[in-house]
């Protein structure tokens, strides 16, 4: 009893219901006018047609136009309403020109150096192009004086981020889709406050909606009573609003600008497996140390700038600032983040040009496999093309619904080759692509549509680094206590099963 009533008064619950009870308002009103007069009923077909012509001329994925252009001819209202709020993969103009602002505000601190690229593309031209997409379409360049270190799980990631917070003398940013309270929070805050309190400048973003069964409401304005600076990205309000399918997903910590954290690690317990909820928690991340950070420090004061509405000196904030000795070169790296401000889906573009470049193996791990023609034609051909490809899914899934769509499409991967493990201990949450002993992405890019097209997101792009090779025996080691899923398996499903997988592939984008 105790439960029900908790979630009854909770924030998600009370705020999904004031949604419902705005549609069911508009559905009423519109059903009213419906059987007032037939005409009104043809207006809103033809509106209908319209709204999917418009969304076929689009430049978006041809999966994501299927599915909303079914839905929208088969119920007309209903559809049309449902695209208006959560179907459009942009956030509001205001936020969208902000951002802009702010990129060019910026751009005259944040160039790459010449002599690194040029040593990166005497190292391997195939490799070096790989990384001026990301230059040229994310805005991020490639850094070399940099040392990396991965962690295979959060709970090693943890105790060092902890270290690194005290040592921190100048600044600290976080940048976080989930905070929940409890040991690892606790611990982080208790930190931050001390710090704060030293005079530090401490300033912390996490998104609402993520946080909106974690956190209470207005959590940001007791951090800020601390002298902690925080802002909550996109604040959950109880009106339909379509902005709120967009979500800041990503996962930052920068000290004092020459250290910093990425990866798929939020700030609560599960994640260190302090607390069970679905088996063992596997979660990966990765530690730079030195000129990389500036990607991280930047991607983090851009986000800060737009919902703020402040501006920030950036060269305050180099990596050099406060660490004016040379840093040690480890490899090649580049922080990278994506978002759904433009029509660049990088995060999905830089995993293909993982796989299509492959020579010998590519290696993945994903909590998510809900993937488009694109991404099922480039691993299935990499597979017939004699590339070991390898993928590392739950095995004890956080959404049932969800895994039921990603074991829908094992199959055709299967059968061209592929070879796909489910991670017996629990759920793996971790986003690790890693290929040919030499290059490697960690961060919170999941393989499905939300992630790539609809999510802040970030990466850490590396080549030739030492976390490289970490990756793979992290990976290998995870093969090893994995069930490796065979074709005969997918093939003996019963018909329901495969049934409702034939369904939710259908709405796959939407999910």
């Amino acid at each position: 009893m105790k439960k029900i009533v908790e979630f009854v008064s909770s924030r998600i619950f009370l705020t999904a219901a004031a949604v419902l009870l705005q549609l069911i308002w508009i559905f009423a009103m519109l059903w009213g006018l419906g059987a007032f007069s037939g005409h009104i009923v043809s207006i809103l077909n033809l509106l209908s047609v319209i709204l999917v012509l418009w969304i076929v001329n689009k430049k978006i994925n041809p999966s994501y136009k299927l599915a909303w252009t079914i839905l929208i001819l088969a119920l007309p209202v209903f559809g049309v309403i449902i695209y208006l709020l959560f179907g459009q993969s942009r956030v509001a103009k205001k936020m969208t020109q902000d951002s802009e602002k702010v990129v060019k505000e910026i751009s005259n601190y944040f160039r790459e150096t010449k002599t690194t690229r040029q040593a990166l593309y005497s190292e391997n031209q195939g490799i070096s192009n790989q990384s001026a997409y990301i230059r040229d379409y994310a805005g991020f360049p490639v850094h070399r004086n940099t040392t990396t270190k991965y962690y295979g799980v959060g709970d090693d990631m943890f105790l060092d981020m902890l270290e690194d917070l005290k040592k921190a003398e100048h600044f600290i940013f976080l940048e976080y889709f989930i905070i929940h309270e409890g040991r690892m929070w606790g611990a982080i805050l208790e930190v931050l406050e001390e710090k704060a309190a030293q005079g530090v400048d401490v300033r912390l973003i996490y998104d609402d909606m993520g946080c909106v069964n974690t956190l209470p409401p207005r959590y940001y304005k007791g951090l800020q009573a601390k002298g902690i600076k925080c802002a909550a990205f996109n604040p959950v309000r109880p009106i339909l609003n379509i902005v709120l399918n967009n979500r800041d997903h990503r996962k930052i910590l920068v000290i004092d600008g020459h250290t910093g954290y990425n990866g798929g690690i939020n700030l609560a317990d599960e994640y260190i497996n302090e607390k069970m909820r679905f088996g063992h928690w596997k979660d990966t991340g990765v530690r730079l140390h030195g000129e990389g950070v500036w990607n991280l420090t930047v991607m983090f004061l851009q986000m800060w700038s737009v919902i703020t509405r402040t501006k920030t000196h950036l060269p305050a904030y180099g990596p050099y600032v406060y660490h004016p000795e040379e840093f040690e070169k480890d490899g090649f790296v580049q922080p990278y983040g994506d978002s759904p401000l433009d029509d660049e889906v990088v995060g999905e573009n830089v995993y293909l040009n993982m796989i299509n470049q492959a020579k010998h193996y590519v290696y993945i791990a994903t909590p998510y496999l809900i993937i488009d023609n694109e991404m099922m034609t480039a691993l299935c051909l990499a597979s017939k093309k004699g590339v070991d490809v390898r993928i590392i899914t739950p095995g004890i899934p956080d959404k049932k619904l969800v895994f039921l769509l990603t074991q829908s499409y094992y199959q055709q991967l299967l059968a061209a080759g592929v070879r796909i493990y489910e991670y017996t201990p629990g759920f793996i949450h971790a986003k690790n692509f890693v290929c040919d002993d030499e290059l490697a992405v960690v961060g919170t890019i999941n393989l499905d549509y939300r992630s790539l097209y609809l999510h802040f997101e970030c990466a850490t792009w590396m080549y030739q680094c030492r976390a490289v090779s970490q990756v793979k025996e992290d990976m290998v080691e995870t093969f090893e206590i994995s069930k490796e899923i065979s074709l005969d398996m997918c093939r003996r499903q019963n018909i329901f099963r495969r049934g409702m997988q034939s369904i939710l592939r259908l709405f796959a984008p939407m999910l």
